[in-house]
């Protein structure tokens, strides 16, 4: 009843304000709704975190949480399996996915079904983020608020963007991070017009944190030192660390993928499998428990002796070196906590794990230089720039991490090192994988940012044959091709042997003069008169490879063949029918 009521209200104001009016109106809506929904799940994660961390003062307390990832984890399949039947998409690869192949449309019960998993997974312990998550709830919002109100494909793009952005602004109150994740990540071909509804979300996200959030939830700190040019060599050799480190970050996400995959029918075996391994490691480093915000603080903060809280090596806290050492290990070992958690079932992202690992690397290498005694450099601030450093290597969005952590300290003191740092590691990882872990998979298959590719995506080969060609036998006259041509409204003429192999074509200009003629050229059989043609397409060809033969021949027809066999022919005019047809459907569609 409310829902109609809002569906309702909705339209009417849709007829009474202009396109441009409603578009902003819309992204209002949607930034609240996004940043809403981020709010609610950081609150009932960080409430759920306080519960089980929580001193009750019985003994084997301090150990029973190492088994609560095992339960987030297998709670987490059990929902996939019985509520949404083993459908499910993780992190932004589902949003580009469902852009690239659905026009933007994505699953109504997207917009809480990523809550739902990712507070059990990481609620309970699970090493990794929220951010992911709350990336495709509030892009599903925004395209499940545009088909509710008829919007076209351009505004529901954008609105999708205005989703993710709000909900990046609002978990980390950093508005300005939250609009540069939705152009580098999501939607980096829209229009400069297209800002406006983008800054006007993130800053409604951001505002909605702002007012709910406490600040000891929210991802801040503040500079303890200030910056000193006379480390700019440093940062540049943090920024190469951080590169390699990135490399190594998605290597060793997916081998560890890969080692699930054989269990990839036994989910609940492969869950407490997964959990097992990952609560060892928890046990042996507890910085690993959850999205691990409160552990980057301690680094930022200098209170390294609570990092060993809980952990085996505790004796040791007070040895320099063996704390370094223990950091650099952490940020080693998260990677491969990360890995268990989401290759065994769980849901969460890598944006956390990703900030998570730049910290304690940034933290390790300062440490290692201090400790050297060769200079002294800021830890702080190191452990600040690290983050941006590999978050930018990871995600392949370096204004993203730019900005984050310059609204998260609440300004921009290191706004130089950070460029720097960013910059570098970026350009390492984009020399030696050009696609990073969220569109890897689109990029294999031309999915990737490209309108047009993504809908001949969508049309196959098999759907555009034309069989009206009427075909000349091998052994057949010219008389009997005359006969052919006469019945036939085709000016091309496939030519096939006994077992329909097609060996030629036929074009009829290219004999048009010798019909004058026939007089002389009656006994010529009419295989004598066939070409080849430019190029032939498989039956089972991707339309952009058809595409290309087109623009490669000239040719405005194209004989389809199945292992050689005479299927038909495809026409360009027939694609370009097809395609104007998707191009209006996927602007009308709600």
């Amino acid at each position: 009843m409310l829902l109609n009521l809002y569906i309702e209200i909705i339209l009417k104001l849709k007829k009474i304000l202009s396109p441009r009016q409603f578009l902003i109106f819309s992204s209002v809506l949607v930034g609240v709704t996004a940043g809403l929904f981020s709010v609610l799940l950081k609150t009932v994660v960080h409430f759920i975190h306080h519960i089980l961390t929580y001193d009750y003062g019985f003994r084997m307390q301090e150990y029973l949480y190492l088994i609560f990832p095992v339960f987030g984890i297998v709670l987490t399949v059990a929902y996939i399996n019985i509520f949404l039947k083993g459908r499910f998409g993780r992190g932004a690869a589902h949003i580009l996915n469902s852009i690239a192949r659905k026009s933007g449309l994505v699953e109504r019960v997207t917009m809480f079904s990523h809550m739902i998993t990712s507070a059990l997974t990481v609620g309970l312990g699970g090493s990794a983020g929220l951010e992911a998550p709350i990336v495709v709830t509030g892009s599903a919002i925004g395209s499940n608020y545009s088909r509710v109100n008829q919007m076209d494909y351009k505004e529901r793009i954008l609105l999708i963007g205005c989703g993710a952005a709000a909900g990046i602004a609002a978990v980390f109150n950093a508005p300005i991070a939250g609009m540069m994740f939705a152009l580098e990540v999501l939607i980096p071909e829209i229009t400069i017009s297209s800002f406006v509804p983008l800054i006007i979300s993130a800053a409604t996200g951001a505002l909605c944190s702002k007012i709910i959030l406490q600040e000891k939830i929210l991802f801040t700190f503040s500079l303890r030192q200030p910056f000193d040019y006379t480390n700019i060599p440093y940062y540049v050799v943090l920024g190469l660390l951080a590169g390699l480190v990135s490399l190594y970050y998605a290597k060793a996400f997916y081998k560890i993928e890969s080692l699930f995959r054989p269990l990839e029918s036994r989910n609940y075996l492969k869950a407490v499998l997964g959990g097992l391994a990952l609560a060892v490691l928890i046990f042996l480093f507890p910085p690993l428990l959850g999205e691990g915000y409160s552990s980057i603080l301690l680094l930022a903060e200098g209170h390294t002796a609570q990092l060993f809280e809980r952990s085996l090596f505790f004796p040791f806290r007070q040895s320099e070196w063996f704390v370094a050492a223990f950091i650099g290990a952490i940020a080693i070992i998260k990677v491969l906590a990360t890995g268990l958690t989401l290759g065994s079932g769980g849901n969460g992202g890598n944006f956390a794990p990703s900030l998570f690992v730049g910290a304690f690397l940034g933290s390790f290498f300062s440490r290692v230089v201090n400790l050297t005694g060769f200079t002294h450099l800021p830890e702080s601030n190191f452990t600040i720039v690290g983050m941006a450093g590999i978050m930018s290597g990871v995600m392949y969005a370096p204004l993203t991490g730019i900005f984050l952590i310059a609204e998260a300290t609440g300004g921009y003191e290191l706004m130089i090192p950070l460029m720097i740092v960013s910059a570098l590691t970026y350009a390492i990882v984009k020399h030696f994988e050009p696609f990073s872990m969220d569109t890897r998979e689109l990029a294999r298959f031309g999915l990737l940012h490209n309108r047009d590719r993504n809908i001949l995506t969508l049309m196959h080969t098999s759907e555009m044959i034309e069989t009206d060609f009427a075909k000349v036998g091998a052994k057949a006259s010219i008389m009997e091709l005359l006969h052919i041509i006469a019945h036939s409204k085709r000016n091309l003429f496939p030519v096939v042997d006994d077992n329909n192999n097609l060996i030629g074509i036929i074009p009829l200009e290219s004999i048009r003069e010798l019909l004058f003629e026939l007089e002389n050229y009656k006994e010529i059989p009419a295989i004598d008169l066939m070409s080849q043609p430019e190029a032939t397409v498989e039956l089972t060809e991707e339309m952009s490879s058809v595409m290309k033969k087109f623009d490669e021949t000239g040719s405005w027809n194209l004989p389809v063949v199945n292992m050689g066999k005479y299927v038909g022919f495809v026409s360009k005019s027939s694609i370009f029918t097809k395609y104007r047809d998707s191009i209006i459907k996927s602007n009308v569609e709600s």
